[in-house]
């Protein structure tokens, strides 16, 4: 039995995804629009969450920190991850969180960013076990990935807001891959 405090936490912000067995582990993470997927192998024993601020790719060529926006690509990543701790995909379930209408006057990305997860996992044969998406204020998620068990915390008015500030920064630029060759 795990108890509260005893709980090893790992925060996932925009564009990150981890893959983890510790049955001690708690993945977190705060959403507005953002959506996070929660994926498990409970045979495995490992499971992983992401979080993306943009459903599908996008228009443009996907470069460095720009690819870790998209849904796509940390849906990707995030199975792929999974896989190689030895999951297998026929035994995977999801959870989807976040997605809200943060903005009434802006567009409704957050529904786009559930939508496309939902579609995204149904195109991929893994089936969704449990969502709470939409509504109009973020949410704090806790998920342990080995158990599946997952809570929400819904956010306040003012919370809501600190989270829209931080999904509407720019991406932090990824460190170029080094392409130089030293020769002794």
């Amino acid at each position: 039995m795990i108890t509260e405090g005893a709980a090893r936490r790992v925060h996932i912000i925009q564009g990150e995804y981890k893959v983890l067995s510790d049955p001690d582990a708690v993945l977190t993470t705060i959403l507005g629009s953002c959506v996070a997927a929660c994926l498990r192998d409970p045979v495995a024993g490992v499971g992983g969450m992401n979080h993306f601020l943009l459903p599908g790719t996008g228009n443009t060529p996907m470069t460095g920190g720009d690819a870790t926006r998209y849904g796509v690509h940390l849906m990707e990543l995030l199975i792929n991850g999974l896989l190689k701790k030895g999951a297998r995909r026929d035994r995977l379930e999801a959870k989807i969180f976040g997605g809200a209408k943060t903005i009434s006057t802006f567009s409704n990305v957050g529904e786009q960013n559930a939508a496309f997860a939902v579609q995204f996992l149904r195109d991929e044969g893994i089936p969704v076990v449990s969502s709470s998406t939409g509504g109009e204020h973020g949410r704090k998620i806790e998920y342990w990935p080995v158990s599946g068990r997952a809570r929400q915390y819904p956010l306040t008015g003012a919370e809501t807001q600190k989270t829209v500030a931080l999904e509407q920064r720019p991406a932090a630029p990824q460190k170029p891959a080094e392409t130089s060759i030293e020769f002794f």
